[in-house]
């Protein structure tokens, strides 16, 4: 672990120290799901995932919205946004076709519900997983940072009241990114800037 005054490193990764830093839960009755919807584009995804959705298609069909439908039929699930990066479909320029709304207007994810209903294995896109994590790649090392938006502002807020920094509120999906052993060194990291801070 090599540590400068705002990032640390582990193996080929840069990390903010926001994500020990800055607490944060989600706070979907507040905040309604609002990331889903806001932003400029859709959410980051991989070759392969989608791939996967595209396999997962038929089971998330009939919960997403006739809008959605339409777009999926004319463009596909995803499209490379204006940073040349793929992403998945969106909206009018708004929420991601993968969303849905429940009784409450709360914004979901269709892939999330078929995946608590264990018609599949894949939970979501890891960018949406790690969210307010956002990983960066570039020639030589990956940037972890943490995404500062005026919409989770409940979920710094909660997050402040519960004591939960974001890389605990985030353990699953950096795990599912990096693996196991790369989040125990973290952990470690955590607890080492932790002891420099009460000194």
């Amino acid at each position: 672990m090599k540590e400068d005054v705002n990032m640390l490193q582990i193996g080929d990764t840069l990390i903010s120290l926001d994500l020990f830093e800055k607490r944060f839960i989600c706070d979907l009755p507040a905040c309604h799901g609002s990331c889903c919807v806001e932003g400029d584009s859709g959410a980051p995804l991989t070759h392969e995932e989608k791939q996967i959705i595209e396999d997962l298609l038929p089971d998330i069909w009939d919960d997403l919205s006739p809008e959605a439908q339409k777009l999926i039929k004319k463009q596909g699930v995803s499209y490379v946004d204006g940073d040349g990066d793929l992403v998945t479909s969106i909206i009018k320029g708004k929420e991601c076709v993968f969303t849905y709304f429940d009784e409450n207007g709360t914004c979901k994810c269709a892939i999330e519900k078929a995946y608590n209903e264990g018609k599949t294995d894949f939970k979501k896109p890891v960018s949406c997983h790690l969210y307010p994590v956002r990983v960066k790649k570039y020639p030589t090392f990956q940037a972890v940072n943490y995404d500062k938006w005026e919409i989770c502002k409940p979920a710094l807020d909660l997050g402040e009241k519960l004591g939960v920094p974001i890389y605990k509120f985030v353990k699953d999906a950096l795990i599912r990114k990096f693996g196991e052993a790369w989040y125990n060194e973290l952990n470690i990291a955590a607890e080492e800037l932790a002891k420099q801070k009460d000194k």
